[in-house]
């Protein structure tokens, strides 16, 4: 199977994480003539506006259209395409002061019927790879818990005849994958580099924060994409409401990421065909 015909289905929960997320892998496979779409479940309505340079009255009451303008740009610069499942934003919980989950919010809704929107995207699309969260969400926002229920329910929903049949033809995808991207391993790589150069240690807080105990056994597949960490940066400072420029994701240089840890890296959760752990392409055992 040439590039060409491959495709590759990103779900994520808002606006900006697929930026945060996979980014500079997504731009590697466009540049090899891989089709890539994002299925965005929400429109980020309820997030917060990060850069203090942004934060004012008017762009809080309007910030729903900001997000899919960023969106949209976005997606541009990595050469993608991108659809909207419509689902309404769930909000990041106060943990000092929990409130009940509104009804109509994503998180809210029944993973089996909310699935059906992604069977649909599914069966048209036709991607042999998707990636999304792990169980844990990547961070426990209700909504990346939620993308990641909905993502494992539909993709075994779409190979299946008896389910969701007016969303056309039946379609198996051939490999899940879970992103994971903020894994103790490279932070403590990108610590040390930026130590050697006398730049300080931006991720001793982080590194002192309780370990994934299946951390090591996540990472199966490293994707070789350093030279796209540009891209990566370019699609992340097109969500201007969500990314302080001045801030976290840009704490260490671009070149010192390539030179300590140049790979993108995720977690083979679900695979019909056969390939040889570790992977450095998400379409092992798919070309031809």
């Amino acid at each position: 199977m040439g590039s060409d015909e491959l495709r590759l289905l990103h779900v994520h929960a808002h606006p900006d994480d697929e930026a945060s997320k996979g980014a500079a892998t997504t731009a590697y496979y466009v540049n090899q003539g891989v089709t890539v779409l994002v299925a965005t479940c929400t429109g980020g309505e309820l997030g917060s506006i990060l850069n203090p340079k942004l934060d004012t009255g008017k762009n809080r009451e309007n910030l729903a259209e900001l997000r899919k303008a960023e969106m949209k740009r976005a997606a541009e610069i990595l050469g993608i395409q991108q659809i909207w499942l419509g689902f309404a934003d769930s909000g990041f919980p106060d943990s000092d002061n929990p409130e009940p989950l509104d009804p109509n919010a994503f998180a809210a809704q029944d993973v089996s019927q909310a699935a059906g929107r992604l069977v649909k995207v599914i069966r048209e699309f036709r991607p042999q790879v998707i990636t999304s969260y792990n169980e844990n969400g990547g961070y426990p926002h209700p909504d990346h818990l939620m993308a990641h229920k909905i993502t494992v329910a539909a993709r075994i929903a779409a190979a299946d005849p008896q389910l969701w049949p007016e969303h056309g033809s039946v379609w198996e995808v051939s490999k899940h994958y879970y992103d994971v991207t903020f894994h103790r391993r490279r932070m403590i790589a990108l610590d040390d580099a930026m130590a050697e150069r006398g730049l300080g240690r931006p991720y001793t807080e982080r590194l002192t924060r309780p370990r994934d105990p299946l951390e090591d056994s996540r990472l199966t597949t490293f994707i070789e994409c350093a030279d796209y960490f540009d891209i990566r940066s370019q699609a992340l400072l097109a969500h201007a409401t969500q990314v302080d420029p001045d801030g976290f994701w840009f704490m260490v240089p671009i070149d010192i990421q390539k030179q300590a840890w140049p790979t993108e890296d995720f977690q083979l959760a679900w695979s019909n065909v056969k390939t040889q752990i570790p992977e450095n392409d998400l379409f092992a055992g798919l070309r031809l």
